[in-house]
């Protein structure tokens, strides 16, 4: 039946009694594609039945399906048309491994970022609603980004306003499995039923003429609803509570959707689903299963037995439990990026001190502001890319007071196939016009685990940038040594060009130095900057090059330049670094050639500046470069 599928329109034109089988060979499919190819795993497996069940009852894409996030979209993308294209997934010119408007009209909004869909829905409802369309408004929304504040604002405003939208909760935390038996699953069938409906709905019109005994009857409803199931909560908010139901009962979900579809009111699936369902082993391993390389679908991942240097998340783990091993007053801090961070070995040897705050970004910033007021020192494991959801909370709540905290910023610069919506493009920028900011980027490993420290024994805000995977392969060394604040380090002295590198882009900064003899200057401070370095490159050098993973716009190079503007000093300058623009899913080495930051485009851009006047001996290079 999938064959036949290249729309929609073909799944509604199934028999309903055909659909648990159409869901068997989606989930086969979804199995073999993944598994060939790479992606986001586990999560799609749990929502096969999900998706069938909202396709065949909603008239998408005109009834807007928005999903929260994109890592349980993998059978949705197959359903509307892209599943010859499943292959290509996260990779350079195939499909984003998140829905995205660009790519199908079925991707009613981009997302990447989680906790996103009510508030987007919402908005969808409501401008159905002001331009007179008659059209359904669906958020499906993960239990992990049902914890972010942001859910619960959407949640209270479409319930004030007694909007006409659908909020699916996709539940997979096991421990309410139980709850999913035989009487749950009546009454959800009973609630959702027309029954149970028209009953409730003439109620409303001849208790409407008193109402105190019309709050007093929706009170008495919704708290013997409560004593049976989990929505008591959700019912306070506005809205009409169903379930919780099987996510795994393709048609029971289909008889629960057609029962609610047409009612004009808030309301809420709660839908009990297995991530990893169908894989034994991502059953066993969800997490481990999120997200996968290519593997034998026999065999499982098998994990390598093989040393390696280590990643920076890995340089990050290590330090953490080091420094917490010498201090107790160090904590660990993370909204829900315990594995992404490299804080499970710290929740492991040190569960009372580490805080994993759920997808809260802001309250993770400010409740380490908290903690530093009152003697505790907090270390804050966060992705650049989800900082920016607490920039407020980092100016109003740490910087301004000065506090002692601890940034680790994971994921900086390119990630790779994750694409524009993880990239932390931005935090070299955002980050070093924060006045008592010390922003520092590590060129390699060890750098890291030096910087760290440094930050820890700061007596105010810190930032130690780091990229995803490995670096240049050097082995931290276990001696823990501050670094003198704003001062450079000259690696190499050529002539004619001094190249500055700020962060992790050591290996082209290096090529580059040696193909052009030229001066580098590992400068591992954006702020504050070594300013005395800055002033010599400028006399003793004709260009000067900055190097950064990191937008150009008001990145590192902008604050060379700016600095020696204000000194009155004029040399010629070459920013070289992300432009100003979204760089699309794809390796990151694939990525960094793109935009002229591999080795060989570091030369060809050096070459080619001002018509090769500086580089005139290494010019013809750039043909076979």
């Amino acid at each position: 039946m999938l064959e036949e599928i290249i729309s929609p329109e073909q799944l509604r034109e199934l028999d309903k009694e055909s659909l648990p089988e159409l869901c068997d060979e989606l989930r086969q499919f979804i199995l073999q594609s993944v598994s060939e190819s790479g992606g986001h795993f586990s999560a799609g497996l749990g929502t096969v039945e999900l998706t069938v069940a909202l396709h065949y009852v909603f008239k998408t894409p005109e009834d807007r399906l928005v999903w929260d996030v994109g890592h349980q979209a993998y059978p949705h993308k197959v359903l509307t048309g892209r599943k010859d294209e499943l292959n290509t997934i996260r990779r350079q010119g195939g499909l984003s491994g998140f829905p995205k408007r660009s790519e199908s009209e079925y991707d009613t909004f981009g997302v990447g970022h989680s906790s996103t869909s009510i508030s987007a829905a919402l908005g969808m409802a409501l401008a159905a609603k002001q331009q007179g369309i008659n059209r359904q408004s669906i958020a499906v929304i993960g239990d992990g980004a049902l914890t972010a504040g942001m859910a619960y604002e959407a949640l209270n405003h479409a319930g004030d306003l007694d909007a006409s939208m659908l909020v699916v909760l996709n539940d997979n935390d096991m421990s309410i499995s139980p709850n999913v038996g035989g009487l749950s699953k009546y009454l959800a069938r009973l609630l959702s039923g027309q029954f149970y409906s028209s009953i409730r709905e003439q109620g409303k019109k001849i208790l409407s003429a008193t109402p105190a005994v019309q709050k007093l009857a929706k009170r008495a409803e919704e708290h013997t609803k409560g004593m049976l199931m989990p929505g008591t909560m959700f019912e306070e908010m506005g809205f009409i509570y169903y379930g919780p139901v099987d996510g795994h009962d393709v048609l029971e979900l289909v008889r629960m959707f057609e029962n609610i579809r047409d009612i004009d009111a808030p309301r809420f699936v709660h839908v009990v689903t297995k991530k990893g369902k169908g894989y034994e082993p991502a059953e066993a391993d969800p997490c481990g299963y999120h997200g996968v390389s290519a593997f034998n679908l026999e065999q499982g991942i098998v994990k390598s037995n093989k040393p390696s240097t280590p990643t920076y998340t890995q340089v990050f783990s290590q330090w953490l439990c080091d420094i917490a091993a010498k201090d107790d007053r160090i904590v660990g801090i993370t909204p829900a990026m315990c594995e992404g961070s490299g804080l499970v070995k710290f929740s492991e040897q040190y569960p009372e001190r580490y805080f994993d705050v759920a997808i809260a970004e802001q309250h993770a910033v400010t409740l380490a502001a908290g903690m530093a007021c009152d003697g505790v020192k907090p270390i804050v494991a966060i992705y650049s890319t989800f900082l920016q959801r607490a920039y407020d909370q980092l100016i109003h709540d740490v910087a301004i007071q000065n506090l002692p905290v601890v940034f680790a910023i994971d994921r900086a610069g390119l990630v790779g196939a994750d694409g524009p919506t993880h990239a932390g493009n931005y935090d070299l920028s955002y980050l070093r016009c924060i006045p008592n900011m010390i922003v520092m980027a590590p060129a390699d490993e060890d750098e890291c685990r030096q910087m760290l420290y440094t930050a820890y024994l700061e007596n105010g805000p810190t930032a130690v940038r780091y990229p995803r995977g490995k670096g240049v392969g050097i082995e931290p060394v276990a001696e823990m040594n501050a670094i003198p604040i704003g001062q450079a380090k000259q690696l190499r002295e050529g002539q004619g060009i001094a190249i500055l590198l700020f962060g992790s882009l050591l290996s082209p900064a290096s090529f580059a130095a040696e193909e052009l003899d030229a001066t580098l200057i590992n400068m591992r401070f954006v702020k504050p900057l070594d300013e005395t370095i800055i002033t010599a490159a400028a006399k003793n050098y004709d260009l000067i090059v900055t190097i950064e993973d990191n937008a150009i716009q008001g990145g590192a190079g902008s604050a060379v330049s700016e600095c020696l503007a204000r000194l009155g000093i004029e040399v010629q300058v070459l920013h070289l670094g992300i432009p100003d623009d979204y760089i699309e899913h794809a390796d990151r080495e694939s990525q960094l050639d793109e935009i002229g930051l591999s080795n060989e485009g570091v030369v060809r851009q050096i070459c080619e500046y001002d018509g090769g006047r500086f580089a005139p001996s290494t010019l013809a290079k750039v043909a076979h470069l």
